[in-house]
């Protein structure tokens, strides 16, 4: 089957996040829009009322990327056991990039100190990249090319959350502005990384892989993020989202018997309280079991599912022999679901 990848000799070692350290309220943006919410007759609150986020992180100004990526893949590789030489490639996932150039997984290869031979570039697919980057190292691993990979990302949205707060003050900004770059105030910043290995030895974390759907024909343009905005076009994106989700799903549980009751945890993408309520419905999936990320954190692009699953692996939600999906829909659009068993 095109665009599925499955694995049975490859585990996850370590798993790490890093959450940014300043907390930004719903209110405290809205307060700063106090007189453009007034002007274009927006009633306040619609913000967190909208996306059930009631706060997003951002780290201390000047933080780059790599900067938190790399803390990130320390931690990963410290829970890991693995030497730091035998790592034999870093793939950065983020949407948060140092510069164009050079690469940021280059950057973060250099403050971590790998080996000259690990193999190291950026991946981009937007909140998928991060699912994308672990089946990139989990192909090398089976492939034989390398025993162990580092997956990491590092998301810094403070930049483009002033710069659209500082857009939507202006006295030119419209209803239709505020609505297209509203989803921008709902970014926030994280970081984490994961080690994965070949399943050759004590530990680790089986992963499986799964499925990825691509629908791109008049989609691609649905939201369009640049360094300081990002354009999104909500509805017209939840909708299309929501049709290939529930395809790519459908093809999935055919294609590896998935039982869908059968999984102990939802590590899911997370945009909004919207989007989440409308997985799970489209799915038909158990509500209770998607643990929530977004109220606190907001969308961190595709930090977002392994921190989902770090942070319900810290708090004893996963456990030894849970059965975990990891899935999400990405910007573009395409949608991806895979397998663990913790």
């Amino acid at each position: 089957m095109r665009a599925a990848q499955r694995y049975d000799d490859v585990v996850i070692t370590g798993l790490a996040h890093v959450d940014a350290p300043h907390a930004v309220t719903s209110t405290e943006l809205e307060d700063r829009l106090a007189g453009t919410l007034a002007r274009l007759r927006i009633t306040p609150g619609l913000l967190e009322k909208l996306s059930g986020i009631a706060e997003r992180r951002v780290w201390d100004e000047g933080t780059m990327p790599s900067e938190v990526a790399a803390r990130a893949g320390e931690e990963a590789l410290a829970r890991s056991g693995v030497p730091r030489h035998e790592i034999g490639a870093l793939i950065n996932t983020s949407v948060s990039r140092d510069h164009l150039e050079p690469s940021t997984a280059s950057i973060v290869h250099g403050r971590m100190e790998l080996s000259p031979e690990a193999a190291n570039f950026d991946l981009g697919n937007a909140c998928l990249g991060f699912l994308n980057g672990m089946n990139v190292v989990s192909t090398m691993i089976s492939s034989g090319e390398i025993d162990h990979g580092l997956v990491v990302a590092g998301e810094t949205s403070r930049f483009a959350m002033e710069s659209t707060i500082a857009r939507l003050a202006a006295d030119d900004s419209t209803r239709r502005t505020f609505h297209e770059q509203f989803a921008t105030l709902t970014v926030g910043s994280g970081a984490v990384a994961m080690v994965l290995s070949r399943a050759d030895g004590p530990g680790g974390h089986r992963y499986l892989g799964g499925l990825g759907r691509a629908s791109t024909m008049g989609n691609a343009e649905l939201c369009v993020g640049q360094a300081d905005e990002m354009r999104t076009d909500s509805s017209g994106l939840l909708a299309a989202g929501m049709e290939l989700a529930g395809r790519a799903w459908k093809e999935a549980v055919a294609a590896f018997d998935w039982d869908a009751a059968s999984y102990d945890v939802y590590c899911l993408h997370q945009v909004s309280k919207v989007h989440t309520r409308a997985v799970s419905d489209q799915l038909g999936l158990d509500r209770d079991r998607f643990p929530s990320l977004y109220p606190s954190f907001g969308n961190t692009g595709p930090a977002g599912v392994p921190t989902v699953l770090s942070k319900a692996v810290e708090d004893g939600t996963v456990a030894e022999g849970s059965r975990v999906m990891l899935m999400g829909v990405g910007s573009g659009i395409n949608a991806a679901a895979a397998e663990v068993i913790w």
